[in-house]
């Protein structure tokens, strides 16, 4: 096995003193909202964005004023990307079903799939307004069946984003807040005078907002823990290097700490690559944020066989992975450990952030081994039920209990059992002894 590493992104423990920073900077600022309420959201909002408002929450009125200034094209492409959203969404949905069955005679259990009952979206503004981020949170909660679904999104140029507010509204937001960063979420988790916490927070972020909802984790349910973007790229020979930098840098450019990967079976496709990102890097407008990931968080990994490319992949596990090679489906067939996977080179992770119709809110840093995506099913929760009907199957399952709460030393347990076991059954079992 010969696996080289043609370019190394920076060490685990120069990032790790980076995180503690972040770390300790969240944890005082939601202690600060937990103590102060809406005075400490404001004094954020004003401190970080140079915004403040009557109230951070749009009336209807004002949520109109700012669906208006959407161009038509743009409202078109929101409502064609929705459309897309929406259609995989309820597919997804329909494939859960609520169950019942009688696994004895007289036995009947089940589940229902409930709608967690209030969630709050985070929509990324900062230096890019992330308008698709509405579409993968609030509208997959709206098709979910969430009853109270609250949406924040930063201040652009000191007001509403209006794209993001269009749609907002259009994916089925009830309420609409101009709030960024660890205040939004800190003020939807825990809520303040004049907002009423969520049960659960979602949407991607940046690492202040991933932070704080992992620390928030528990108070309330999130959808994963998300940092920073990361993009893979896994090729041989059936594609250029253009093809893999462009793909590569289109994902570094989100912020100065997104990884960017190559796998390759091609020594000459890896060189390549790097010299085109360092081409692509002089002409591209976002330069300036996508050549530091590049350089400090950009890997180029060089393997002999595809095993030891897929071996690779799956270890480092990263959020977005586009395959392109000779064998995609046998890629599909294999990856256990990824976001989600971009099959072929006719298909790229913008499509799927944008408007392919999956969900972009997705696992980094190796949380694809344990958990997949934001989807439908993030907001239901499955909840199991049991009756027994017959005084037999009371008696007989009673039994069973009894015996097996005994084994275990739990013997108020074995009297629930065993109280079934002398009114339905007619035995009299010696209180604190096991049904025989």
């Amino acid at each position: 096995m010969a696996i080289t590493h043609l370019k190394r992104s920076k060490p685990e423990s120069e990032r790790a003193e980076d995180e503690a920073k972040v770390r300790a900077l969240v944890e005082s600022t939601l202690a600060d909202i937990a103590a102060r309420g809406d005075a400490a959201v404001r004094a954020l909002s004003e401190k970080f964005d140079q915004y403040s408002a009557a109230s951070f929450r749009l009336t209807d009125s004002e949520i109109e004023a700012a669906v208006s200034k959407v161009s038509t094209r743009d409202m078109a492409d929101i409502q064609f990307a929705q459309a897309q959203i929406r259609r995989f969404a309820e597919a997804q949905k329909s494939s859960m079903s609520d169950i019942e069955i009688e696994t004895l005679p007289g036995v009947i259990l089940g589940h229902r799939n409930i709608p967690v009952q209030s969630v709050g979206c985070y929509v990324p503004g900062g230096k890019f307004p992330m308008v698709a981020s509405a579409h993968m949170s609030v509208l997959t909660a709206s098709v979910a069946g969430v009853p109270r679904i609250v949406a924040s999104a930063p201040p652009v140029d000191g007001a509403p984003h209006p794209a993001i507010v269009a749609a907002m509204k259009l994916a089925g937001a009830h309420e609409i807040y101009v709030l960024g960063g660890i205040q939004a979420v800190g003020a939807m988790a825990l809520g303040t005078e004049t907002i009423e916490p969520v049960h659960m927070l979602v949407g991607p972020g940046n690492a202040f907002v991933a932070e704080a909802k992992r620390q928030l984790y528990g108070r309330v349910g999130i959808d994963l823990f998300a940092g920073p973007t990361e993009t893979m790229v896994v090729a041989d020979d059936t594609v250029d290097a253009e093809i893999c930098a462009t793909d590569l840098l289109g994902q570094a450019e989100h912020g100065y700490n997104s990884p960017a990967c190559l796998i390759t079976n091609s020594k000459k496709l890896a060189e390549q690559t790097i010299v085109e990102c360092d081409r692509l890097l002089d002409i591209l407008p976002t330069a300036e944020t996508a050549r530091v990931s590049w350089n400090d968080y950009g890997d180029v990994v060089l393997c002999d066989t595809h095993e030891e490319m897929l071996q690779v992949a799956n270890d480092m596990a990263y959020e977005h992975v586009q395959v392109m090679t000779d064998r995609d489906d046998w890629y599909l067939e294999n990856m256990h450990s990824y976001g989600a996977l971009f099959l072929g080179p006719r298909t790229n992770v913008a499509n799927g952030d944008k408007v392919i119709g999956t969900n972009h809110t997705l696992p980094t840093k190796k949380a694809g081994r344990y958990t997949g995506g934001l989807w439908v099913g993030k907001f239901l929760k499955t909840h199991s039920y049991q009756k027994v009907t017959t005084d037999a199957a009371a008696a007989m399952i009673g039994e069973y209990g009894s015996r097996l709460c005994m084994l275990e030393g739990f013997v108020g347990h074995a009297e629930q059992c065993n109280v079934r076991v002398r009114r339905y059954g007619g035995r009299n079992v010696p209180y604190g002894a096991a049904a025989e």
